[in-house]
């Protein structure tokens, strides 16, 4: 697969709904943007120095990622990463899609579930024993979303909180 080729999928409204891949050169832009959706989901995020260093080249750096333009009428209006993970004990390799930002002004119009689609029939083409996703707690939006694209509730995940000292 071509990872440059632009990959037209379907239409919003009267838009066509494309994606594009995030270059090198789009640095500015694609950190500014992250910072929206990071900001989108917690007010307070501040990006540490090592996000603002490494976050864009780490993401474009891994083979196993694909990041792209989300674009409508050719405008980008989001941005969709998701990729490819090798299973922790057996030789399997299943797909996850781990962000997916489409601006307030562009929503709800069919272009996040346009994006989707096409980013699992990506991922599927690469046969992939399951596609997985995590939703933040309390994200009721983004779970209503993912379920009426066919995924469901497997499991809970638990981070340990910080420690005071």
């Amino acid at each position: 697969m071509n990872p440059l080729r632009l990959v037209k999928t379907e239409s919003f409204e009267t838009a066509p709904v494309t994606m594009q891949p995030i270059l090198s050169s789009d640095h500015g832009e694609f950190v500014e943007m992250a910072m929206q959706y990071f900001r989108s989901l917690n007010p307070q995020f501040d990006p540490q120095p090592d996000w603002k260093q490494l976050y864009f080249q780490n993401i474009l750096s891994d083979l196993s990622l694909f990041v792209r333009w989300v674009l409508a009428d050719g405008q980008r209006v989001g941005f969709i990463m998701f990729g490819l993970e090798r299973h922790r004990i057996l030789p399997r390799v299943g797909g996850a899609i781990y962000e997916l930002y489409i601006r307030p002004e562009f929503r709800r119009k069919g272009i996040a579930a346009t994006a989707a689609r096409q980013a699992i029939s990506e991922l599927r083409a690469q046969s992939p024993s399951k596609i997985e996703l995590q939703i933040m707690t309390g994200n009721h939006g983004a779970t209503a979303f993912w379920k009426a694209l066919g995924f469901c509730k497997v499991s809970e995940r638990y981070v340990l909180a910080e420690s005071k000292k």
